[in-house]
C-alpha cells in the first residue's frame, strides 16, 4: 500500500507539472501528460540560510516545482510550490490524520522557504478528486480556527530553538503517548553522525574544530 501510494504522488507530479514555462511548452506535451512515464528524478534544491536561537544553520531539501520562473537576480525570493497527497478526509479520525500530515507538510516548506503548497485529495483507489492550494505561513493559523488543534506552529519553533544548540540532544515520543520529551546526553560534540573525512576536511580548510 506505501509503494502505491508513492506511486500516486509522484503521477500527481507528472500531471501537474511541466518542464519549461507555459509558452515554451509545446500543445502536444501539455496534452499527453497523462501517458508519460512517471519519473521521480527531476528535482530542484532550495538551499536557505536561516537560524534558530543563536545556532545559524545552512538548510538544502528537493523541492518539487516552481509557480512560474525563477528570478533574475539570485537575491529575489524564489516561488517554489510543493505537491503533495491526501487522502480525501470523510470522518472526524481522517481529518485529524490529515491535520497531522499538514504538520509534516508545513514544517518542510517553512524550512526550505517554500511558499506555496499544493494538495491533491484521493479516493481509496488513489483517484484525485480535489485540490487545496496552501499558503505555507497560514497552515498553523488554519489547524487552530478550522482543525482539531492538534499541534501549535509556535511551539515547534520554541522546541526547535531549544534542541538547536550546543551538545547532543535526544527527542523521545513513547508509542500512542501525546507527550514529547527532549533531553541533553552530551554537553558538546556531534553524536558521531560525522564522518572522519568530513571532519579532516573541515580541519584542513580552515573552516574550524568541529566539537
Amino acid at each position: 500500500m506505501n509503494a502505491t501510494r508513492f506511486q500516486v504522488g509522484y503521477k500527481f507530479e507528472t500531471l501537474a507539472l511541466i518542464p519549461a514555462t507555459w509558452a515554451e511548452t509545446s500543445r502536444n506535451y501539455i496534452e499527453s501528460r497523462e501517458s508519460l512515464v512517471v519519473r521521480n528524478y527531476a528535482q530542484y534544491c532550495s538551499v536557505v540560510r536561516t537560524g534558530f536561537g543563536k545556532s545559524r544553520l545552512i538548510l538544502a531539501g528537493e523541492v518539487d516545482a516552481l509557480w512560474d520562473a525563477k528570478p533574475c537576480r539570485p537575491d529575489d525570493p524564489i516561488n517554489w510550490v510543493e505537491l503533495k497527497t491526501a487522502a480525501t478526509p470523510l470522518s472526524d479520525r481522517d481529518v485529524l490524520k490529515y491535520e497531522r500530515k499538514l504538520l509534516k507538510f508545513w514544517i518542510q516548506s517553512f524550512l526550505l522557504g517554500v511558499p506555496k503548497i499544493i494538495v491533491g485529495f484521493r479516493n481509496k483507489e488513489g483517484i484525485l478528486q480535489s485540490l487545496e492550494e496552501l499558503e505555507t505561513s497560514q497552515i498553523p493559523r488554519l489547524v487552530k480556527q478550522r482543525g482539531k488543534g492538534t499541534w501549535d506552529g509556535n511551539l515547534c519553533i520554541r522546541l526547535k530553538s531549544t534542541i538547536v544548540g550546543e551538545g547532543v540532544w535526544r527527542i523521545r515520543k513513547r508509542e500512542k503517548g501525546t507527550v514529547i520529551e527532549t533531553f541533553r546526553i552530551e554537553e558538546s560534540g556531534h553524536g558521531n553522525i560525522l564522518s572522519r573525512d568530513f571532519l579532516t576536511w573541515r580541519s584542513q580548510s580552515g573552516q574550524g574544530h568541529v566539537s
